[in-house]
Parts: C-alpha cells; sequence; structure tokens
C-alpha cells in the first residue's frame, strides 16, 4: 500500500504543535508500518524528593531491615513502597 503521505508542517512554538497533533491523525504524515521497536537501556524514571517524617524507633528498624540486606535503608523504602503498589 503506497498510500500518499502528507508531509509534517512546521511549528512555531511547541503550543501550536501540541494543538496540531491533538486534532491530527499521525498515521497521515507517518508509516507506522515501518516502525522499529526501540531499547532506552539509559532511560531513568524522574525522581522527587520528598520530606517523611518517621518516628525514630521506625527508621532504626528499617536501617536494621536494610543493613541485614546490604542496601541503602532509602533503597528497601521504595521497593517496600513499590511491592505495596503491586499488591
Amino acid at each position: 500500500m503506497n498510500k500518499q503521505l502528507k508531509p509534517i508542517p512546521k511549528f512555531a512554538t511547541e503550543a501550536e504543535e501540541r494543538a496540531y497533533w491533538e486534532s491530527h491523525d499521525s498515521t497521515e504524515h507517518l508509516d507506522w508500518s515501518q516502525a522499529k521497536a526501540v531499547t532506552l537501556p539509559n532511560l531513568k524514571p524522574t525522581t522527587k524528593t520528598i520530606s517523611l517524617r518517621l518516628p525514630q524507633h521506625m527508621l532504626d528498624s528499617i536501617k536494621v531491615a536494610a543493613n541485614a540486606r546490604d542496601v541503602p535503608y532509602q533503597s528497601l523504602i521504595k521497593v517496600w513502597l513499590q511491592e505495596k503498589l503491586h499488591q
């Protein structure tokens, strides 16, 4: 199928481009049958620093558990939170 594709227009601003793609189908401009899957191995999720107040005894217990697993306690907290979210 040799469908004639439209050229992608030039946009003055990102807002203009966003508005265009919200109202137009990309298949008018691209042949998605030629698309290839890519792997982005260095892509890291963005992180946000938060302040979390814990009772001292709880933090001490977390640090002991982390030390027993030989991991930083902040990493252990993240693992536990992730596991809980998947339940």
